[in-house]
């Protein structure tokens, strides 16, 4: 997998009690890690942020950025895409800096990244829903889909049968985008997976930007991990309805989906789920025979 893992010499300790785990309680093996490392993102040739990320679909990685920070929301806003000249104490060239060129007419934000919001936001969160809404091109509240409820609860099940760099590392973040046939059922659109939930939205999403797909009407965005308010935020400006994780969403992320018109589930699981906004998008299915 290239840049992608790494193998790395561990001590294992054992102490399932048998008598060669007392007798040798620790085995000397190789383990598969995920890569991290720093991705700079540079527009107008002036470092714009640094994130921390698994090497692999970095333009989409970029891409996906810029329309979850508000920077663009048409493909033809990005001119183009290029690494940077950047080697490491070997003379190895690193592949961690990439320079995003815009359309002359598309206003450069600050150098420095802006955001709107973080965990430790405190009482930021109206703000930063007015600011989401109102840098938002794309309108999730008028999309016209509908989920059957079995589909939606069987997405993380198709999205962790997707997940090849997991199986193999067990330490990386994924994010599936599905759409919904008309029989109603799920196909898979685009996998990323990352070692930051946020960066695998935002090769997600910038895979729809690169291959002119936004705004993502019709479609549903299943995670790895929790939904909190970033999440909610990336989906809101790529125009994605439906978003649902697996584990639970923050306070703010339900706020978010209910200004902005999103379907939110938590806690998908193959039996259940909960709907914590947009409820009117699931299909229920027909009441069992008496």
């Amino acid at each position: 997998m290239g840049r992608v893992t790494q193998r790395r010499k561990v001590h294992r300790y054992v102490l399932d009690g048998s008598p060669a785990a007392l007798e040798f309680p620790v085995r000397h093996r190789e383990d598969v890690l995920a890569v991290e490392e720093p991705l700079e993102i540079r527009l107008g040739g002036l470092s714009y942020s640094v994130t921390m990320r698994t090497p692999g679909d970095d333009f989409d990685l970029v891409a996906g950025f810029l329309v979850s920070e508000g920077v663009i929301w048409d493909p033809d806003q990005l001119i183009s895409l290029r690494f940077c000249a950047g080697e490491d104490e070997n003379g190895v060239q690193t592949f961690n800096v990439v320079e995003a060129q815009l359309r002359p007419d598309v206003a450069l934000p600050d150098t420095g990244r802006h955001v709107y919001t973080s965990s430790s936001c405190g009482i930021c969160g109206t703000d930063s829903i007015d600011a989401v809404r109102k840098s938002s091109h794309f309108n999730p509240a008028e999309d016209t889909l509908t989920v059957p409820l079995g589909t939606l609860a069987s997405l993380p099940d198709l999205l962790r049968e997707a997940q090849t760099v997991f199986d193999t590392t067990g330490g990386v973040h994924a994010a599936g985008l599905f759409s919904i046939d008309d029989d109603g059922g799920a196909r898979l659109l685009c996998l990323r997976e990352d070692v930051g939930r946020h960066n695998a939205v935002d090769k997600v999403v910038g895979w729809a930007l690169r291959e002119r797909r936004l705004p993502l009407t019709g479609t549903v965005l299943q995670v790895s991990g929790r939904a909190s308010f970033e999440l909610v935020q990336k989906a809101a400006l790529a125009g994605i309805p439906v978003l649902a994780a697996v584990s639970a969403p923050s306070s703010l992320a339900v706020e978010l989906a209910e200004s902005t018109g999103i379907t939110l589930a938590g806690f998908s699981r193959r039996t259940s789920l909960n709907v914590y906004a947009g409820s009117g998008r699931i299909a229920m299915p027909a009441p069992l025979p008496r």
